[in-house]
């Protein structure tokens, strides 16, 4: 990485350039300084059409303002987070920002300002580096370190939204009156100019109806989550073809493989992966993805590529490292399989959400009585919850945006809620062996299987986004053996 050079001030005649410690240049030179203020062409894009969901988040914004009339609503983007020192992790814009205007650019705020007839839409951003002051190559956050930025003209025919300086924000913010609510925890300075105007509750009013906003997804989002999983497949192909070299080193080959394809196809991934191989896949998030990866072992791979729109795919298989299941590793994937189509099957509209969950964990219920690993019958088992020693988490969640979408969603509306068409959400049951697990025999202990799936609601049933992706135990070892053929 490129030495950074000294902050600069608003305007270098204000005060002078600050040096950074231990940088090797003490300050500029007037000369230098009149050098780099002139010379250079103008690049003002002039052709620039809308973005593809320019309509949706239009619409989305329409629905908002209907909401809250007479209020003023204030959305965030967030802020460049430290990683280290004078580093800063990648940035993603808060997903309520993201959903209502496509940008994804630090420090932006949507502003719905009211009116007689509904809301005033203000896009506010960091306008391009200002050259006359140098910041654009001084400033650590100028255009010629980390890459140019559009311009308000630019911003404005993207996204659809007039759009303002966000460094006059706080101030407009400060003197506003009647109602505000503000998207908490993503910008702390809007926070804080907005101090003496808000309440806890009202604010979390304003999260909770944009999270159940994106329960029902238009088409738009759901073109998006088929490409995230679209990708996703693929990813998953390329780590069945190299998983000698996996073998050779660790789950980390693995995982490194899988985030080529989303860094070349999306994004990111959607989510840190979880690449857990033998006894590693008994544990639910393993994201150190540090251990061996050996032959007759299972590799439970739970990964999803997110789209340039922040769309993910969360998909799980569990595959034999070798390329053909053990009888005991068979009869308990086949366990799971059977519970995913329980499951699936309940997905359609007018179910209750829950119904999902249900149909497969009384499958895995089932099968654990029927192995005489928990005394029956299953209507006791399932009333006392005693197959959750080995299942764990619940089957499914809705996906988006955020892998764990609609997060903030009232209960009534989410898990006590009812399956609508557009709704998406994964089918994912599991069972899972402790390695230390005394109450098993010996050879379960430390085989871990989920197979999860990614479902939409249709207006006749559902869709699995992620069919393409082998789920029998016969069809995903002749699938591994062709991409290793």
């Amino acid at each position: 990485m490129a030495e950074e050079l000294p902050e600069t001030p608003e305007t270098a005649e204000e005060e002078p350039i600050k040096q950074r410690k231990n940088g090797l240049y003490p300050g500029v030179s007037d000369e230098l300084a009149a050098n780099m203020r002139s010379g250079w062409a103008d690049t003002e894009l002039h052709e620039l059409e809308p973005i593809p969901q320019a309509a949706e988040t239009a619409a989305r914004r329409a629905a908002l303002s209907a909401r809250f009339p007479g209020e003023r609503l204030v959305v965030p983007a967030g802020n460049l987070k430290t990683r280290s020192n004078d580093t800063e992790y990648s940035f993603r814009a808060s997903v309520e920002y993201a959903y209502l205007t496509g940008n994804q650019t630090e420090d932006g705020v949507l502003v719905l300002e009211p009116t007689a007839d509904g809301h005033r839409e203000t896009l506010y951003l960091l306008p391009r580096s200002n050259r006359e002051n140098g910041e654009f190559w001084l400033d650590g956050q100028g255009e010629l370190w980390v890459g140019r930025r559009h311009s308000l003209t630019e911003a404005e025919k993207l996204y659809g939204i007039p759009a303002s300086d966000v460094r006059e924000l706080a101030g407009r913010l400060r003197e506003a009156t009647g109602p505000v609510r503000v998207v908490r925890g993503h910008d702390a300075g809007v926070e804080a100019a907005l101090t003496d105007k808000v309440t806890a509750e009202r604010d979390e009013e304003l999260r909770v109806f944009l999270s159940e906003m994106r329960l029902v997804k238009d088409d738009f989002e759901i073109g998006e989550l088929q490409k995230a999983v679209d990708s996703t497949v693929r990813g998953f192909e390329d780590v069945v073809k190299v998983l000698d070299k996996a073998e050779a080193t660790s789950e980390r080959y693995i995982e490194g493989t899988f985030f080529l394809r989303a860094r070349v196809e999306g994004n990111d991934v959607g989510y840190g992966s979880i690449c857990a191989a033998g006894p590693h896949a008994t544990t639910l998030h393993w994201v150190r993805n540090d251990g061996p990866v050996r032959p007759g072992d299972l590799l439970l791979l739970d990964a999803g590529v997110e789209t340039h729109t922040y769309y993910t795919a969360d998909v799980t298989r569990t595959l034999p490292i070798g390329g053909r299941y053990s009888e005991l590793q068979k009869k308990i994937y086949d366990a799971v399989y059977d519970a995913q189509e329980a499951g699936i099957a309940a997905v359609k509209p007018g179910a209750k959400y829950r119904d999902f969950h249900d149909a497969a964990q009384r499958v895995l219920a089932e099968r654990l009585v029927e192995w005489g690993l928990v005394e029956g019958p299953v209507e006791r088992v399932l009333e006392l919850g005693l197959q959750r020693r080995w299942t764990l988490h619940g089957t499914g969640h809705m996906l988006g945006m955020d892998v764990h979408d609609c997060a903030a969603a009232r209960t009534e509306t989410y898990v006590a809620g009812t399956l609508e068409p557009g709704m998406v959400l994964t089918v994912e049951p599991g069972l899972y062996f402790q390695a230390d697990d005394l109450t098993v025999p010996e050879e379960y202990r430390g085989i871990g299987v989920r197979i999860e799936d990614d479902i939409l609601v249709t207006e006749d049933g559902n869709r699995n986004l992620s069919a393409a992706l082998p789920r029998r135990s016969d069809d995903v070892e002749a699938w591994m053996a062709s991409l290793k053929g």
